[in-house]
């Protein structure tokens, strides 16, 4: 597999870096992993407008999903090479009317599936191209959902935005590369059920026996550096944090 970071910025978009978006390809096949504010442009750097072949959305805030709005607009009103098949897209429950409100004026109340072939995310297994994903609910205020697709023998596992919970460390388990929120500072924010700090996300990494830690999700206001650090003090294996533009082999 082959993972690119479109954007990696945690609610909201910094002067670098789009919000959370992830490209996962395998067997010539293109999966999305959300498209937070600002993504859509920085997906083009990667890959033509129309190249995607699937779509996932962890959960339904707008760092995560909102350039949605926009894609609608790029696939609906198309100006050349006639209309496109639906857009296989993945997410929770009432994905389809979050983004149709969000839009606000869309041509009618279907336009969306018109261009996106919505199916609704719950726990277990399903197939999406080459891919064997396996899902579940992760702790955050919202109905949320990590990820676990596993290619070639290689496992890569997405943790959405989740605060410490066992789902995750069933997802973690023993993954090559282990793509995980860490929005909190260690001693400083503390709520549960929202999101991890760096030293949480080293925790996870080191009891899930990972591979490779990969830190993403921080937010503008918050030093990466230091969430690096924390997570490197608990996590004995490879650790560092996403950039956009940055590609990994899984």
């Amino acid at each position: 597999m082959k993972l690119t970071v479109v954007g990696c910025s945690g609610s909201f978009p910094s002067v670098e870096s789009a919000c959370s978006s992830y490209l996962v390809e395998a067997d010539g096949f293109r999966l999305l992993l959300d498209m937070g504010n600002g993504a859509l442009g920085e997906l083009q750097r990667h890959i033509g407008l129309y190249d995607l072949d699937a779509i996932v959305l962890s959960h339904l805030h707008a760092d995560h999903c909102i350039d949605m709005c926009g894609y609608f607009v790029a696939r609906y009103y198309r100006h050349d090479g006639g209309p496109l098949a639906a857009l296989p897209v993945y997410g929770p429950e009432g994905t389809e009317e979050r983004l149709t409100t969000a839009y606000a004026d869309t041509p009618s109340p279907t336009a969306m599936r018109s261009v996106f072939d919505f199916h609704t995310l719950k726990p277990g297994s399903f197939e999406i191209g080459p891919f064997s994903v396996r899902t579940d609910r992760v702790a955050h205020p919202v109905e949320a959902y990590g990820f676990r697709l596993e290619h070639g023998g290689r496992t890569l596992t997405y943790s959405g935005d989740t605060g410490v919970c066992e789902n995750l460390h069933k997802l973690a388990d023993g993954a090559d590369l282990f793509l995980c929120e860490a929005s909190f500072v260690h001693g400083k924010e503390a709520i549960p059920d929202l999101h991890l700090n760096g030293r949480e996300a080293g925790e996870q990494a080191e009891r899930a026996g990972v591979r490779r830690l990969v830190l993403t999700h921080i937010p503008p206001w918050t030093d990466g550096e230091r969430n690096l650090a924390d997570a490197r003090a608990v996590y004995r294996g490879p650790a560092e944090i996403a950039a956009p533009g940055r590609v990994y082999e899984v």
